[in-house]
């Protein structure tokens, strides 16, 4: 199983022939148009950023092989007065189960812990403004306990919404050890896993 990042939180999860993209984003300042195609294409919510579902080519021909849960939370932390509704997508294969928080703006509850359960990897958003902060997604990861952590939403200059913050206030949080900043944008995804994995964009390897 194959991850890549995208850029914002947009991902391709690949396994099997398979092809997913997770929240497609148009109109993010510094990134450049996406330009993917892949069998199944998943939306958090319908902000532009985040459901740019027309910039993905179509595939077809191959059965779906993940196990695809959704839970509903909010964009804020005022029930979705503010935002509206966010869909956590879990998908899960094999003894791989991926979790993608999509512009979660709340602490999660106990329902919410026990209903998204187990996770391999969990992409979370850490940037703040839209969704939760550094400190925000740390908790969350401290609840969920997954494997891996791989943070999304965030300002890597040039790229990014300006007013949302950079990595590094999410970074030392964790140990140095534990952090592992990697050459491109992929990761093979397996059950050794363990620690904070940041990609690298593709444009920038």
């Amino acid at each position: 199983m194959k991850l890549t990042w995208l850029g914002h939180s947009c991902f391709l999860l690949e396994h099997d022939d398979y092809r997913i993209v997770m929240d497609p984003y148009k109109g993010v300042p510094g990134y450049p148009p996406l330009s993917v195609k892949a069998n199944g294409v998943y939306c958090s919510h319908a902000h532009a950023d985040h459901n740019a579902t027309e910039l993905v080519g179509r595939l077809t021909g191959r059965k779906n092989p993940f196990n695809v849960r959704t839970v509903k939370t909010f964009h804020d932390d005022s029930d979705g007065a503010e935002r509206g509704e966010n869909t956590i997508h879990i998908f899960g294969a094999g003894d791989i189960t991926i979790a993608h928080m999509g512009d979660l703006g709340h602490h999660l509850t106990l329902e919410q812990i026990e209903a998204i359960g187990p996770l391999t990897v969990m992409l979370i958003p850490v940037g703040g403004v839209y969704t939760i902060d550094a400190v925000g997604a740390k908790s969350a990861c401290m609840a969920l306990r997954p494997r891996c952590v791989i943070p999304m939403h965030y300002r890597h200059p040039p790229y990014g919404l300006p007013n949302i913050a950079e990595l590094d206030p999410f970074l030392k949080l964790w140990p140095k050890t534990s952090v592992h900043r990697l050459d491109g944008p992929s990761l093979d995804i397996t059950t050794d896993l363990s620690g904070v994995y940041v990609p690298r964009f593709a444009s920038d390897t």
